[in-house]
């Protein structure tokens, strides 16, 4: 199992290295462009999922090989799941925005999050792989950082009664 760990760690290392290098190229064609305004980030999450295997996330305004068209920011947004307490608990970072400027749509297990406030523009769409009561959902937004959470639904065990046959 170590094996198969080191070979996928050393798999997805050479492809954010890779994105890194292509990255600095991006970067030195707005220096001459001077049409969009910065500031351009772009980075990697890594965690290991419930199966063991290595979960790579992406973020940022910029992708590699894309140039960004807007000034808009991609928050950075973590997915906690509690299944002690039977909740989902997404957390994401959006400073320089007032709670009333951020709107959250729920739909079809996707989290639409936006916020606009000055210079300020943030939008993502988050997707939730558990299954979730969306009409439980509950949002606070204290010093920058937006915590939403939704009650977990759990799954109905199948009823029924075995009948011996005689």
């Amino acid at each position: 199992m170590t094996m198969f760990f080191d070979s996928e760690f050393d798999r997805i290392f050479k492809r954010m290295s890779n994105s890194f290098f292509n990255i600095d190229d991006i970067f030195e064609e707005f220096k001459g462009n001077g049409s969009t305004s910065g500031p351009y980030y772009y980075g990697y999450t890594m965690t290991v999922g419930p199966d063991g295997k290595p979960v790579v996330k992406e973020y940022g305004n910029v992708k590699p090989g894309l140039l960004p068209t807007s000034d808009t920011r991609e928050p950075v947004v973590d997915t906690i799941v509690d299944e002690k307490e039977k909740v989902v608990k997404l957390i994401a970072e959006m400073p320089g925005v007032e709670k009333t400027d951020v709107k959250i749509v729920v739909e079809n297990k996707i989290v639409d999050l936006s916020a606009e406030h000055d210079q300020k523009k943030y939008h993502a769409k988050v997707p939730v792989q558990q299954k979730i009561d969306e009409n439980s959902a509950k949002a606070s937004y204290k010093n920058g950082v937006l915590e939403i959470l939704f009650k977990l639904i759990e799954e109905e065990k199948p009823k029924g009664k075995t009948v011996e046959v005689e």
